[in-house]
């Protein structure tokens, strides 16, 4: 197969898991660190579709930061807040929706994602983690402790949940258009959309 038909078939993938949506939107879910902003922008692109980080509207809204929220109110209230953002976010059609690290976490946002979309857990092993979280200094849950235990107890509580998600996509050291192919992919295969995708 040529250049150009390779080309063509990954374009009729792209169109078919774009239909096969329909007003479903795709949700990140992971760790912090794990891509699911830089790799869900990248994904948005490629299938046509808006991008909307989770933590940026709860930003926007309470205009504050994270960290202020954390700060000043307290982990359950910011998820209590976020609950109700992802909540909203869902409603709005096909998009790709980045999600905070706790998000999923939640057992009633866990159900509204599964009857309202389709979640895609970006599963990273810890040295990638702690490699990505480094470069930050936003993070409110690794700021009191040791980061990389903190992040070590983080992968043994959510992890389990993480992996109730629709599809897991492992998130690695390697150029993140390859993990958008990856998770195009999957989606093309997944019961709920290869009928339509099949090709």
């Amino acid at each position: 197969m040529n250049s150009i038909e390779t080309m063509e078939q990954d374009k009729d993938i792209v169109d078919k898991v774009r239909r096969a949506l329909g007003q479903r939107p795709l949700v990140l879910v992971g760790l912090m660190g794990c891509g699911k902003s830089s790799i869900g922008k990248r994904l948005s692109t490629k299938l046509a579709l808006p991008f909307i980080d989770a933590d940026e509207e709860i930003e926007r809204v309470a205009q504050k930061s994270i960290s202020e929220i954390f700060a000043d109110h307290g982990e359950a209230f910011f998820r209590d807040r976020e609950a109700k953002v992802i909540a909203r976010l869902l409603g709005n059609g096909p998009q790709v929706l980045a999600t905070g690290g706790g998000a999923f976490i939640t057992a009633e946002t866990r159900q509204k994602i599964r009857e309202a979309g389709i979640s895609i857990w970006l599963r990273a092993e810890l040295p990638v983690l702690m490699r990505r979280v480094g470069k930050r200094d936003s993070r409110p849950l690794l700021k009191n402790g040791d980061p990389e235990q903190v992040m070590r107890d983080l992968m043994a509580a959510r992890y389990p949940i993480y992996a109730e998600a629709d599809l897991t996509v492992e998130s690695r050291d390697i150029p993140h258009d390859s993990i958008v192919a990856e998770i195009i992919a999957a989606l093309a295969r997944h019961p709920a959309l290869a009928q339509t995708t099949s090709i």
